[in-house]
């Protein structure tokens, strides 16, 4: 796919996400278009998708020691551009208004700011099947969750209902969970086998088991170990299946299951739209929000995390070690510095958000209690702890 785009007459980006791959790097260096011209004209640019400036650093640097895109161009003898290239920060994710749009640029200095989410509501800008689109237009906020069924072991957005997991569900009912692993993108667990293997494949899923079985735990944590080993999804066939079913390419390898990864924002967005509507909507022109009650993107953000503590609060039983007491309070006191900021940006703003403010830091005062109630959790489990 990289040599597909690098050799095309494209004038355009690639974006690098989920994680950093040494030898796709490494392979960037073999093309010219990646290069820049004396003038500083890149006809192929690279965009690395990041959470946090860490990550950014690391898969810098290791396209700088490539040439991509700096100094390190005169120690490979070829073109040295006069000029300084341009470093452009972007910045997407759960943004649904021309007014959250506006105020991330404005806030922040973007040079831009990317939309996800609707545009899976756009046939013009992606693939998806009719099924799973009906599927996506009638999704609530409670049909939009933060799942586990990567196997890379990461969270991952999904949609209750998609067909990928109605094809899991069915499998597991028939006592032969996990998938047949057609494409074996994701085969990287060698627990069991010397040849990599992927965790939401039948052959480990079904070694994995036969382990849990030989624990003898109680029923309620054999249950709890036995859904997070079943859980796993064939997420890098799924979530490509919809393309392939649009544009009427065979899927009697990969089967007809879908998987769909939209943001809690799909919740908001609820009718099929053209591509000059979706724009129209981005730069305030029109409105195509179809849920008034749709909270500001920061608030969401927040409710996110907050869950993700609940859930994660939730699967310790009775004893919390001093490392996992040491991760939620460092959460904790992470997610309050962040309402604390966000306050101060409302209360600060004197242009943003005006009819929309008093909502939202009523909104940040209620994300606070329920951290204080989750704290409070916390501390019980600690006690206990220290009790025994």
């Amino acid at each position: 796919a990289l040599r597909g785009f690098a050799e095309s007459d494209l004038h355009s980006s690639v974006i690098l996400s989920a994680g950093m791959s040494p030898r796709l790097y490494g392979y960037m260096e073999k093309f010219k278009d990646f290069y820049p011209t004396k003038e500083g004209f890149l006809k192929k640019k690279i965009v690395l998708k990041v959470s946090d400036f860490r990550s950014a650093m690391i898969q810098g640097k290791f396209l700088a020691k490539k040439g991509l895109w700096v100094q390190a161009l005169e120690n490979k003898n070829t073109i040295v551009p006069e000029t300084t290239l341009p470093l452009k920060i972007t910045a997407q994710g759960g943004v649904g208004t021309a007014e959250e749009h506006q105020f991330l640029i404005d806030t922040y200095e973007l040079d831009s700011v990317g939309w996800g989410t609707p545009f899976l509501l756009v046939p013009e800008a992606t693939t998806v099947d009719d099924a799973t689109m009906e599927k996506l237009m009638a999704a609530k906020e409670n049909d939009l969750y933060l799942s586990n069924i990567s196997p890379l072991g990461v969270p991952f957005n999904s949609l209750r209902g998609n067909t990928k997991d109605v094809e899991k569900a069915a499998l597991i009912a028939k006592g032969r969970p996990g998938s047949s692993c057609p494409r074996k993108y994701v085969s990287l667990n060698h627990e069991f086998t010397e040849k990599d293997i992927c965790v939401a494949s039948r052959q480990y899923q079904h070694l994995k088991l036969k382990q849990l079985d030989e624990q003898g735990l109680p029923k309620d944590d054999y249950q709890q170990q036995y859904d997070k080993i079943v859980e796993k999804s064939c997420i890098c066939v799924g979530l490509g299946t919809s393309a392939l079913m649009v544009n009427n390419i065979d899927t009697r390898v990969e089967g007809e299951g879908v998987s769909v990864c939209p943001g809690p924002n799909m919740a908001y967005f609820s009718k099929l739209m053209g591509l000059k509507e979706m724009t129209d909507h981005i730069y305030g022109r029109t409105n195509v929000i179809t849920d008034c009650v749709r909270p500001n993107m920061f608030v969401k953000e927040l409710s996110i995390y907050i869950d993700y503590l609940k859930n994660k609060i939730g699967e310790v039983k009775e004893i919390v070690n001093k490392k996992q007491e040491n991760y939620f309070a460092t959460f904790v006191k992470n997610l309050n510095q962040g309402i604390t900021y966000y306050e101060s940006i409302f209360k600060s703003s004197t242009e943003a958000f005006m009819q929309t403010r008093n909502k939202v830091l009523e909104d940040l005062e209620q994300s606070r209690e329920k951290l204080r109630l989750l704290d409070l959790e916390i501390g019980k489990l600690v006690a206990f702890e220290k009790a025994v």
